[in-house]
């Protein structure tokens, strides 16, 4: 495997948050996951790649005028032990949903809608550029909470982009702090998932942990 490639910002800590957050959520076998790149999550020996980005909602303007007004607003309502973990690494993902750490503000930034970062996402995989991993899948944050009912067009609309290719996504995982959603873009059904304060912690406090070789 070829190292990671710098970026302007690090996204690895989504990246660790989200296999945590597979492992403790859907099944402890994604334990063996590793941080690559291209996807950023791989499993050589069960032949499984997992792509993890993050998306805003549809009005990209309105969306990045609202992160530039929480990175800069006054951080109320938060516990010290939150206000500790916030200044001391930088990040707010996991704590609550109304807080964007410094460290993770150019991630956010850079976020694209959700149907476009699916059409991307699906194009790219459907072209080679994620390698050839037996089962795919696509795992997205999203800076909005969406309902049941957008989460299955969501799914549909990727099921429909997919169609006729031969390289695509089996699973589709969309996080919210309070929530995952599962879907299997194989059965166009998906599992809502809750994820406890206690669980967020953990998922926070585990992404925080630079990984071992």
């Amino acid at each position: 495997m070829t190292e990671r490639r710098r970026t302007k910002y690090d996204t690895t800590f989504f990246e660790r948050y989200a296999r945590q957050s597979l492992i403790d959520l859907v099944d402890d076998r994604f334990e063996a996951l590793k941080n690559y790149d291209r996807p950023d999550l791989q499993d050589e020996a069960h032949n499984i790649g997992i792509e993890v980005t993050r998306a805003i909602r549809e009005d990209r303007d309105v969306a990045h005028a609202l992160i530039n007004e929480i990175a800069g607003r006054p951080v109320m309502k938060v516990s010290e032990e939150d206000w500790i973990d916030m200044t001391k690494y930088g990040y707010g993902y996991g704590i609550n949903d109304t807080i964007i750490g410094r460290m993770e503000y150019e991630y956010w930034a850079a976020a694209l809608p959700l149907q476009r970062i699916i059409r991307s996402k699906v194009r790219k995989v459907a072209d080679g550029f994620y390698g050839h991993f037996r089962k795919f899948g696509l795992y997205i944050f999203s800076k909005e909470n969406l309902t049941d009912d957008t989460v299955f067009s969501t799914m549909e609309y990727t099921m429909e982009l997919q169609e006729g290719n031969v390289l695509k996504y089996d699973v589709m995982y969309i996080s919210q702090i309070r929530e995952l959603f599962v879907c299997d873009l194989t059965k166009a059904s998906f599992e809502k998932i809750p994820i406890s304060r206690a669980q967020c912690r953990r998922f926070y406090h585990e992404a925080l942990r630079p990984e071992t070789a």
